[in-house]
């Protein structure tokens, strides 16, 4: 049975057959799906298990009742509810809900967007960018025109070549010819309909005569700079005459940068590394082609400076997705074209390829890509060099003993390049909703001694297991910012039994700059609990000093 995800979501039976039915939040979880790309509700599922309750029954007249109800209750909603009979004898319904090709929304007047397993309100402005978004035909499935048999031969060629040859296509897909092929991908128009290419079709496999009359077909830049931020050298793809796809191999061979490659230490020896790791390189120039939007124009960017690489793309990131949540969030602008690289294998699953880039840089003691969004454009920066090559080291002794996942590599490497983190600071970093939520990505990390864990609940803070850190050269600086809370409260405690009724600035600067005051502050409050300091004051006049039986 499929868990949680963009497109399945689990409700008990209770939240139709009980005495107080909530409509409104099924109503609610059917709008965001048909905002989204459609999903599925599985009613009598009980959230966390993967089957109904074994012998559960669900009355025939639900079904009606259910597809009524939602039709009252939203606008521009398709749904179609089944009975379901699982493996263990239980029954469940399974709600199917269309993609909507408007905007859909409640009847009194809510947006709603499927984002990951979330459901998302839509408001203000970002109601007119949701109807924008959501045109009645898809810009990549409308009629371009061009016959099929205008194809670009030499094109259409390599592409029936490639899916033939690709891992992720399916034995009955490659059995198909050229024709059945361009029908399979939504490169031409249904065949009942006419024998045209759609716009897609166009895109990937027309000439370059009519490529460029699409008038949005991607021009891309790749602009370099000196220090001075002069510029210095430019190469431009602009003349249409490369697909998206062939643009990505063209742009990695042509652009000299990308091959260049310097000595980093490495103890006693020096290693050659390159200045960008392919596959990161790849991965941006494709996210950038496959996720642009397509009626609008213009160029993509790189701008290469001398530390760092901006990929820069036209418009905003798609609506749900932001700079903060591009871990987890994801929403495919253009599906199609997704389809055609993610078969192609030139592009990750849906959702995983900034994950991918992530466990590159960190794993190679990088920094973290920067993503950021402007008023009409989406910038992701990536540093050119290495900025803790000792983390290399770390990483590829870890991984190679412990087989670590990538969520496990990613935050190993967060962790590796910093004095370690609160489990809010590892939070925010991670983008998850909360602290709760980073067991998924610690994972095995603390018990197989990879990284350690000290404190409780909101102030349990984390960092890589010293000896590594030692034994893979990593010299970090030897800061109180480490220290391990049991020493600091013996610090605390000492300082105060020297200099009696002190407040927390003058203990703060006896202790050292290096320990923060949120962590000073925590020290205090567990020494007050525990009745060895004795507060007196309030606010800037507070006092501390020890008890009378310390």
């Amino acid at each position: 049975m499929t868990l949680e995800d963009q497109y399945t979501d689990r409700k008990s039976l209770r939240t139709i057959t009980g005495k107080t039915v909530d409509w409104d939040a099924l109503a609610k979880d059917c709008v965001c799906f048909a905002n989204g790309a459609g999903g599925r509700l599985l009613i009598g599922i009980e959230d966390g298990d993967a089957l109904p309750p074994a012998g559960q029954k669900v009355p025939p007249e639900l079904l009606d009742r259910l597809r009524k109800r939602i039709g009252e209750l939203t606008v521009n909603v398709q749904v179609l509810p089944s009975l379901q009979r699982a493996a263990n004898g239980g029954e469940f319904i399974e709600l199917a809900i269309d993609r909507s090709p408007s905007v859909a929304s409640t009847r009194d007047g809510r947006y709603f967007l499927r984002v990951c397993d979330t459901c998302q309100p839509v408001l203000g402005d970002d109601v007119l960018r949701l109807a924008n978004e959501r045109p009645g035909r898809p810009w990549e499935a409308m009629d371009s025109s061009v016959l099929r048999g205008a194809t670009d031969a030499g094109k259409l060629a390599h592409f029936v070549q490639s899916i033939r040859s690709a891992d992720r296509v399916k034995d009955s897909v490659k059995e198909k010819g050229a024709d059945e092929l361009l029908t399979h991908y939504g490169l031409g128009v249904d065949a009942n309909k006419g024998n045209t290419l759609t716009r897609l079709g166009v895109l990937l496999l027309g000439t370059t005569a009519d490529r460029r009359a699409l008038g949005t077909a991607p021009l891309v830049q790749a602009i370099k700079y000196d220090e001075q931020g002069q510029k210095i050298n430019k190469w431009v793809w602009d003349d249409c005459a490369l697909s998206p796809v062939d643009l990505v191999d063209a742009i990695w061979r042509e652009v000299p940068d990308f091959r260049e490659s310097y000595e980093v230490a490495e103890g006693l020896y020096r290693r050659s590394v390159p200045a960008y790791d392919e596959k990161v390189v790849r991965e941006l120039l494709v996210n950038a082609l496959v996720h642009r939007p397509y009626t609008q124009q213009g160029d993509i960017y790189l701008n290469l400076h001398p530390e760092r690489l901006e990929v820069v793309n036209p418009g905003r990131l798609p609506l749900g997705v932001t700079p903060r949540n591009m871990l987890h969030a994801s929403r495919r602008r253009n599906e199609g074209l997704a389809r055609v690289f993610h078969d192609l294998g030139l592009m990750e699953r849906e959702g995983s390829g900034f994950d991918l880039i992530y466990d590159r840089l960190l794993s190679q003691g990088r920094p973290a890509p920067v993503p950021e969004e402007g008023a009409d454009w989406v910038k992701v920066t990536i540093q050119r060099r290495i900025v803790k090559p000792e983390v290399m080291r770390l990483m590829t002794e870890a991984d190679e003993r412990f087989q670590l996942t990538q969520r496990e590599r990613i935050t190993l490497g967060v962790l590796a390049q910093t004095e370690g983190m609160t489990a809010r600071e590892l939070a925010v970093w991670l983008e998850t909703e909360g602290a709760e939520e980073l067991e998924p990505w610690l994972g095995r990390l603390v018990e197989l001694g990879l990284v350690q864990r000290v404190g409780r609940t909101k102030g349990t803070r984390y960092f890589v297991t010293p000896d590594l850190l030692h034994d893979s050269g990593i010299n970090l600086p030897t800061t109180l910012r480490r220290i391990e809370p049991h020493r600091l409260l013996e610090l605390v405690r000492e300082d105060l039994r020297r200099y009696p009724r002190s407040k927390i600035s003058e203990i703060s600067d006896r202790v050292g700059a290096e320990v923060n005051r949120s962590q000073l502050k925590r020290a205090l409050a567990e020494l007050v609990r525990l009745d060895v300091v004795i507060r007196e004051g309030a606010r800037s006049s507070t006092r501390y000093r020890l008890g009378t039986d310390s």
